[in-house]
């Protein structure tokens, strides 16, 4: 049964974004699991409705990311969060 409700008002998939890719350690309490990363990125994604007017975004592409604060769940420090490198997606 269609909808009557306006397109911004339908479930819409979220895109799929890859993640940030940096793994944290807390100096404070020595946490690496639990993060809370702010992070503003710029995407360009392909928007494709059907006919019946649902929304699928497809082939998103992360054109610039600035990771703003990091900080540890656990003690919700962020002065002593530091990053341990790249993560290997393997």
């Amino acid at each position: 049964m269609p909808s009557d409700s306006p397109v911004s008002e339908r479930d819409h998939s979220t895109p799929k974004l890859p993640p940030i890719g940096v793994r944290y350690r807390c100096g404070a309490c020595g946490n690496l699991t639990r993060f809370d990363v702010r992070v503003t990125r710029t995407t360009r994604s392909f928007h494709h409705y059907s006919v019946g007017g649902e929304l699928e975004i497809e082939d998103v592409e992360v054109l610039v990311e600035d990771i703003e604060d990091v900080s540890c769940r656990w003690c919700n420090s962020s002065a002593a969060v530091t990053e341990l490198g790249a993560v290997d997606p393997a």
